[in-house]
């Protein structure tokens, strides 16, 4: 491979401008294809083979036109103290509002009157008009979400407190300015790493065409291939994330390659020769991350898993084929301005290397100071609970979490999250349910059931007694799905969240083991070795599990919560295990895979197990380290969202990186390497001779080059830049 990479890369170094064209041209063809494209609605959301999704499917058939997975609202209208809803101004305020709703929207699907459904409180105080659609969330147009954001306009200005609540104002989350700081932190921390504005803007500009094209691509499909608009969003996070690593590392090779005095079109092919090998094998973990959550099966996140999936492989072209390109067209101007008037490049050790001498002669103290410090971290991951995110976990500023909380004390917490129970039989049937959902403990209240013109299904509403998110109001889905038939299925937004939690909850470990054993078995083609790859998946499940830990202590416990916006604790979002994982695992091989090759390397070519490891620090860390510093700041960019699902995502990203690069990759990885000497790199014979040698290292590459040559090209000493 690394020889295919290497006259790859002089290649497109020597046809620099046909392969920029090529580039631009794509990112065009993208581009026109994105904006002639239809707008795109929301994914279709759906989980298959749960209880809650065959009552949905039960409802579109039997109840059609119902719009039984609409979005919907409720707004809450509250009196002034002392006064009652049930006053006549009050009233005729409610009935305009109303009127107001049904008039407002051609999505409108129906209108509740407060007064004829019973829809206000014992004390009068309260009263709500629900509010159904006819398509999702995602799919309500702007002037349907400002008619319902301007109702109860008149009601206030009566004295009235107005608030709405639901799904209906979702939107999809601002992300623009996290990603705007992680590219300015990303561009600071590249002008320091490389002391040149060429060599720090080429990993910024490729990434951004990179990330352009796959975004581009997304939105093009989006209708054809039913993506959602929050697949562009892992994509854009994900692209760019990865694109900046793997230009940051060729673009550091090429520049060791010319401080050696080689030509630069001969440095160009070396650096995508030995780093693109890296890059190729880094880009595959995270595919295979990505590509694994199919076995989730969520259609949603399949989706996501895949173009995101597709966003890294671009990344990979992009810096295997316009990387050398751009350093053909750049020049001398990619080193530091003191190299290019003929400076020497220091031969005092770096931070890597004197590091890398620490852990060798501490190995043991190294090892368990990092292994006990990230279990202390991962205690609280044992009290991990899992649920998605209601209105109750909304900013207290906002009109949801008003609305949730007037709804909760004047009608009770299990207001905001009721159950709709389906009943696929006659009105006996629906009957004898009723009486039985009375009998459970969790139920505050039952509706009678409504049935369908055929007389053949019916709909019964469930309020709770405690909030949707709250473990009491889990063990009533599950206390009317043990005790019913099977003819009757629990469903609603509160039972989707459960039914997905729990399908979340059950391919986490089927998920682990297929991204790890698969990645295990890439990274033993690599390494050629069986303890390398073993320690890095270990090592990797160690920084996660702290990870997780970490979001649960800030999240679900409050520890340090007001200093991440943290307003409203409560279960942990059910995607963020799997999320992280999945994520998490690509970046961290990443790392691994780079900075543990240049040891391989450094030890295939004769040096001794310790002074492999030394080479590969003083070599790697500065990247690696710069490498990590971008991902958190990119990641940390999501923590000033006011979504709570987006703070949480951006926090546990970041964390995660953070405990593999600087704890794992910096400090368990080398101490692990210390005290296994030779044996790091022990691999059967027979297994040798079984797997496939790719050549990461170059040293096929660096004996054809010699040859050719007629001088010990191997034996050149590594120069760091």
């Amino acid at each position: 491979m690394a020889t295919f990479l290497y006259k790859l890369g002089r290649s497109a170094f020597r046809r620099r401008r046909l392969v920029a064209l090529l580039w631009v041209a794509l990112l065009a063809v993208a581009g026109v294809g994105a904006a002639t494209a239809s707008t795109a609605t929301s994914s279709s959301f759906s989980i298959p083979g749960t209880e809650a999704q065959k009552a949905f499917d039960l409802l579109e058939e039997r109840f059609p036109g119902g719009s039984a997975d609409g979005a919907t609202a409720r707004v809450v209208f509250k009196a002034p103290d002392g006064e009652k809803m049930t006053d006549a101004g009050h009233r005729a305020e409610v009935d305009k509002a109303v009127s107001e709703l049904k008039d407002g929207s051609d999505q409108i699907a129906s209108v509740t009157d407060p007064y004829t459904a019973k829809a206000v409180s014992r004390d009068g105080s309260t009263a709500y008009v629900s509010v159904t659609y006819a398509v999702s969330s995602m799919e309500l147009t702007d002037a349907t979400r400002e008619a319902l954001e301007e109702t109860g306009t008149e009601a206030r200005e009566a004295g009235l407190t107005v608030e709405i609540g639901g799904d209906a104002l979702q939107t999809v989350p601002e992300t623009g300015a996290g990603e705007i700081i992680g590219v300015v932190v990303a561009g600071i921390v590249l002008v320091i790493t490389f002391g040149s504005l060429v060599a720090a803007g080429l990993p910024l500009l490729t990434a951004i065409i990179g990330v352009g094209i796959g975004i581009s691509t997304i939105t093009a499909l989006a209708n054809v291939l039913d993506l959602g608009s929050t697949t562009s969003t892992l994509a854009m996070m994900i692209g760019l994330a990865v694109g900046i690593d793997y230009a940051l590392f060729i673009v550091s090779r090429y520049r060791a390659e010319l401080a050696e005095g080689r030509e630069h079109e001969e440095a160009a092919g070396r650096a995508v020769g030995t780093a693109g090998s890296a890059v190729v094998f880094a880009g595959l973990t995270v595919v295979i991350a990505l590509v694994g959550l199919a076995v989730v099966n969520i259609p949603m996140l399949t989706k996501m898993g895949f173009a995101a999936a597709g966003t890294v492989v671009i990344a990979v072209l992009i810096a295997l084929t316009l990387i050398p390109a751009l350093l053909g067209f750049a020049g001398k101007r990619v080193l530091g301005r003191k190299v290019r008037k003929g400076g020497a490049v220091s031969d005092k050790p770096n931070a890597g290397t004197r590091w890398a001498r620490f852990v060798l002669r501490r190995p043991v103290t190294v090892l368990l100071a990092g292994v006990v410090g990230l279990g202390a971290v991962a205690i609280p991951a044992a009290s991990l609970e899992m649920g998605l995110p209601d209105d109750g976990a909304q900013p207290v500023s906002t009109t949801q979490r008003k609305a949730y909380d007037l709804l909760s004390d004047g009608f009770g917490p299990g207001f905001n999250g009721p159950l709709m129970v389906v009943v696929d039989g006659d009105k006996s049937v629906a009957d004898r349910t009723v009486e039985i959902v009375r009998g459970l403990d969790g139920a505050a209240a039952v509706t009678p059931p409504i049935l369908n013109k055929a007389g053949d299904t019916a709909m019964i509403t469930v309020i709770p007694k405690d909030r949707p998110s709250s473990v009491a109001t889990e063990d009533l889905v599950h206390d009317i799905r043990d005790r019913s038939g099977d003819e009757v299925l629990v469903t609603g937004a509160t039972a989707m969240n459960i039914d997905f939690s729990q399908k979340m909850n059950d391919a986490l470990l089927p998920y682990l083991a297929l991204v790890v054993g698969l990645a295990f078995l890439l990274l033993m083609v690599v390494f050629r070795s069986v303890l390398v790859p073993l320690k890095a998946a270990l090592g990797f499940l160690l920084s996660v599990v702290a990870a997780l830990g970490a979001v649960v202590a800030v999240f679900q416990w409050g520890w340090l919560g007001s200093l991440f916006g943290v307003e409203q604790t409560g279960p942990i979002m059910s995607m963020m295990p799997i999320f992280m994982v999945g994520v998490v695992f690509g970046l961290a091989m990443d790392y691994e895979v780079f900075l543990v090759t240049r040891m391989r390397e450094a030890y295939v070519h004769g040096e001794r197990p310790g002074e492999a490891i030394v080479t590969g620090f003083r070599h790697g860390t500065r990247v690696v380290a710069a490498a990590a510093v971008i991902m958190i700041a990119v990641f940390s960019g999501f923590i000033g969202s006011s979504e709570q699902m987006v703070k949480m995502i951006g926090f546990g990203l970041a964390i995660a990186v953070f405990f593999d690069a600087f704890v794992v990759r910096m400090a368990i990885v080398p101490a692990v390497l210390a005290l296994l000497g030779h044996k790091a790199w022990w691999l059967p014979r027979w297994l040798d001779r079984v797997l496939p040698n790719v050549d990461v290292e170059g040293e096929k590459l660096r004996e054809e080059l010699s040859e050719s040559s007629g001088g010990p090209d191997g034996d050149r000493e590594l120069v760091r830049v």
